[in-house]
């Protein structure tokens, strides 16, 4: 994945390093194929507010920024870890579509195989807002 020159707003805080996204990446795959993660805005709004989500990843190019900083304050309040990642094209590909994903959730579910990775993920992302 190459980052352009452009700094990232300063606004889109925790930003993932590069590994750190890679791993986020691989578990929205993951998430997407068990049908466990929610795209867009929205749907992320939907997840946080129904107590459903695991945690959320936003793009820090989206543009403006300001179009889905609702979600960290609402994570928050939720207890929802959160995290954002350089690319929204990227974000876009792990979901699994060609369009530009600016914020996804990942979903629970009781007997998910992806439970250990999750929790994993998580520890990370807190670690960061540390």
């Amino acid at each position: 994945m190459v980052m352009t020159g452009e700094t990232v707003n300063p606004k889109a805080y925790p930003l993932a390093d590069a590994q750190l996204t890679i791993t986020i990446m691989d578990l929205v795959q993951q998430a997407s194929n068990y049908k466990q993660l929610k795209k867009g805005a929205n749907e992320a709004t939907k997840t946080l507010n129904r107590g459903i989500s695991e945690f959320v990843v936003m793009a820090a190019d989206a543009e403006p920024l300001e179009i889905l900083l609702h979600l960290p304050l609402l994570a928050e309040d939720k207890n929802v870890p959160y995290v954002f990642v350089p690319s929204k094209q990227a974000l876009g590909r792990a979901c699994g579509v060609t369009r530009p994903v600016i914020a996804c959730s990942v979903t629970t579910n009781e007997g998910s195989q992806l439970k250990s990775q999750i929790q994993q993920l998580k520890d990370a992302i807190e670690k960061l807002l540390i």
